[in-house]
């Protein structure tokens, strides 16, 4: 029977806030609960509005900031209970981030390949091996060692150093990669090349991702199963299709109502975006 490969059991994020008549508590995120099967890659896509919690949830889950009640699991292992810098490296090697701004992952006076090599040297023996992981990652991206060497950020477009960002991210060869809003700063004509590589990186290379985003529309093209968040909670999830092609709570049908446009001809269908070749 497969186990999970990741499993949120009941997480809240409490943070406390100053007022006039002592101390507030906010929920960012509360009592959420999914869990990916491991061994059975997918795309599992975190839809909310700004301020809906999804960015703390993805904090979480890359034990940036621990959950204030609720565990965490990788594998079975409580991200708690990681210890030294053994386990934490092979956390980082499990789970991998892609953020929102490429241009914000790269110090723009620093040359892209060094981003490339140092991340490898960690996982491969020697400059060699780490320039042979570094170009084996590329090409999984489209890219080669060799358009990106001797390169600086400003060097290359926002599509192309979103894909250096997520080769990056594949040198470790993760099980999980997390996406944060990694299309919203990329130009719209890319935007469909970077969401169809997510599910490349799912089919071919067998690894899970959670998508987090405020775009209905990808998330509908893309993803396997979903879960919208409203104020810190889940208000509906299950099947991708089948949430956003028939939603039954009333902020799910307002964020389809504003975000995706209706096929009359298919019957109210929801209309996906179509890759651009």
């Amino acid at each position: 029977m497969t186990g999970d490969l990741l499993s949120v059991e009941a997480v809240t994020r409490t943070y406390a806030m100053g007022g006039l008549f002592g101390r507030a508590h906010f929920d960012a995120v509360k009592d959420v609960s999914f869990a990916l099967p491991d061994g059975k890659p997918e795309i599992f896509t975190v839809v909310g509005e700004s301020g809906s919690g999804k960015s703390t949830l993805a904090r979480m889950i890359l034990n940036l900031v621990p959950p204030s009640a609720g565990r965490i699991r990788l594998r079975g292992t409580d991200l708690a209970d990681l210890r030294g810098s053994g386990a934490r490296r092979a956390f980082m090697a499990a789970v991998q981030p892609i953020f929102q701004n490429p241009f914000e992952a790269f110090n723009p006076l620093s040359r892209v390949d060094r981003y490339l090599l140092a991340t490898a040297r960690h996982f491969a023996g020697g400059r060699r091996g780490a320039q042979a992981a570094a170009d084996a990652a590329l090409r999984n991206v489209g890219l080669s060692f060799e358009e990106v060497t001797r390169r600086f950020p400003h060097e290359l477009s926002g599509g192309q150093l979103q894909r250096v960002a997520i080769a990056r991210a594949l040198i470790p060869k993760p099980a999980l990669i997390l996406a944060d809003e990694p299309v919203s700063m990329v130009d719209a004509s890319l935007r469909m090349s970077i969401v169809n590589l997510f599910r490349t990186l799912r089919d071919d290379l067998g690894v899970s991702i959670i998508y987090i985003t405020h775009d209905l529309a990808t998330a509908y093209y893309i993803s396997d199963r979903i879960i919208v968040m409203q104020k810190g909670k889940v208000v509906e999830g299950g099947d991708a299709r089948t949430v956003l092609d028939a939603p039954q709570h009333a902020y799910t049908k307002q964020l389809k109502a504003s975000v995706l446009s209706v096929d009359p001809a298919a019957g109210g269908i929801l209309e996906p975006i179509r890759a651009t070749t």
